[in-house]
């Protein structure tokens, strides 16, 4: 689907609202927004179908897809890749810098989203609600013990946009809230009452643990049967962040050997790794796990502000301008001018 003539912008996208679209029309981009597959993304287009939609596009604007050098290569035309998220560990940064592209990120617009996804997880998990819900419809109408969120320690691996959005809705719970980061603000902590700790001692006394972090070469696996194992017995972990933090065939022996008491699961590695299917299944399968298919930022509200701020990032780039604040990851026409 396409609009009248203009700068070819692609959206490869579900979701992509009206509002959104119309403003982009309205700053002289052709829009084609790609008619994808029931229950695929972007991310299962392979390079030949991506390097079909975007011929000719000065501006993408991209969801779970591989941004590969090789990919950017094929396309001399396109100039700034626009994430409709947070996440760019599937982008080659290096590779865009040097053949002078834009790589800009959403950010901001699904923090409120992605951390009452992460607290309703605590909820749901803490007060058993699959399994009473499961035993329900099987006729069994048994009241389970769970437990409260209210009054609980909550560490909290990362203090990011979404981190600290947690941090404000957890102030309801007399929660008492412990952070591991590598960037610890002193004022902050003293604004909100947050104590700054140890990975170690944070996993050890914890009853909920919620990651928040970047996928990195040094966050990978960053929770495995390790750090696992120095958690409080019974604590419930939470991951609305990236799959790749967690070893999730770790993650799945803990919970059926009841060392853990649950898990609240947004994300998985599966995502980008095959190989780890069958552990998810495993995972989805256990009575203990409230998981969602990486739906955290996928309401009405966050796709309509990440929306308009992806949208809002091409044109920036495309008039010569510049990505808001905090929202540019790789800017090549910088590097490449300097050559």
């Amino acid at each position: 689907m396409s609009s009248s003539p203009g700068r070819k912008v692609v959206i490869t996208v579900r979701s992509f609202d009206a509002d959104a679209l119309d403003w982009l029309r309205g700053q002289d981009c052709a829009v084609e927004i790609t008619d994808l597959p029931p229950g695929k993304t972007d991310g299962d287009l392979d390079q030949g179908e991506l390097c079909r939609l975007l011929a000719g596009a000065v501006g993408w604007i991209v969801g779970h897809a591989r941004v590969t050098g090789a990919l950017l290569d094929a396309l001399p035309e396109l100039r700034v890749i626009s994430r409709r998220g947070v996440g760019y560990e599937r982008v080659d940064i290096e590779a865009a810098r040097a053949l002078g592209r834009v790589v800009a990120i959403a950010a901001g617009g699904n923090d409120a989203s992605v951390a009452d996804h992460a607290v309703g997880l605590m909820i749901a998990v803490g007060r058993r609600f699959r399994e009473l819900q499961d035993n329900m419809a099987k006729g069994d109408w048994t009241i389970l013990t769970g437990g409260d969120l209210c009054g609980k320690t909550v560490g909290l691996i990362g203090l990011g946009r979404i981190g600290r959005s947690v941090v404000r809705r957890l102030s309801g719970f007399d929660a008492r809230i412990l952070v591991h980061t590598p960037h610890p603000d002193e004022a902050y902590a003293r604004a909100t009452g947050v104590t700054y700790t140890s990975l170690a001692d944070l996993l050890a006394a914890s009853d909920y643990v919620s990651l928040h972090a970047p996928l990195t070469p040094a966050t990978r696996f960053l929770i495995d049967a390790t750090a696992i194992a120095a958690m409080k017995p019974g604590a419930i972990l939470i991951n609305t962040a990236r799959g790749g933090l967690v070893e999730d065939a770790h993650l799945l022996a803990a919970l059926r050997s009841g060392h853990l008491g649950g898990a609240g699961l947004d994300v998985f590695a599966s995502e980008s790794d095959r190989a780890y299917w069958s552990v998810s299944q495993g995972l989805l399968a256990h009575p203990r796990v409230v998981a969602t298919p990486h739906a955290g930022a996928s309401t009405r509200e966050g796709l309509a502000r990440t929306n308009r701020i992806a949208a809002e990032l091409v044109v920036a780039v495309l008039n010569g301008g510049d990505p808001a604040p905090g929202r540019c990851v790789a800017d090549g026409r910088r590097t490449t001018n300097q050559r």
